[in-house]
């Protein structure tokens, strides 16, 4: 079994950076690749980023070049740094897990804040 624990959601100004973590307890066939979405209210869940234990990552086109995702193998921990924060960046982040980055994520956080404002 998994469960996932997000941290490091916090209030920002426009231009300021946070980063993520995704705690991983359980196995760790089910956590091969991992994921961070976000989802404001009112429209659709967006992926952002994943990561497999091989190094793998993608981004989606909306924050390429803006955030970075990273796994820890040694510590199972999902990270995604997050620079040059906008306001339309605020959402709820969830992280997610799948034994395969192209599968179902059957597993997910309870997610974290984030607000951008001034």
């Amino acid at each position: 079994q998994v469960q996932l624990v997000e941290s490091g959601g916090d209030s920002v100004q426009p231009g300021g950076s946070l980063r993520l973590s995704c705690a991983a307890f359980g196995d760790t066939y089910n956590t091969y690749c991992m994921a961070w979405f976000r989802q404001v209210s009112g429209k659709e869940r967006e992926r952002l980023a994943a990561a497999d234990r091989a190094g793998n990552t993608h981004y989606a086109d909306s924050v390429k070049g803006l955030f970075t995702i990273s796994l820890d193998n040694a510590k199972n921990t999902l990270y995604l740094q997050m620079n040059s924060l906008k306001p339309e960046d605020t959402a709820m982040y969830s992280c997610a897990a799948s034994g395969n980055c192209y599968g179902t994520f059957n597993y997910w956080g309870q997610g974290t804040q984030v607000t951008v404002s001034s």
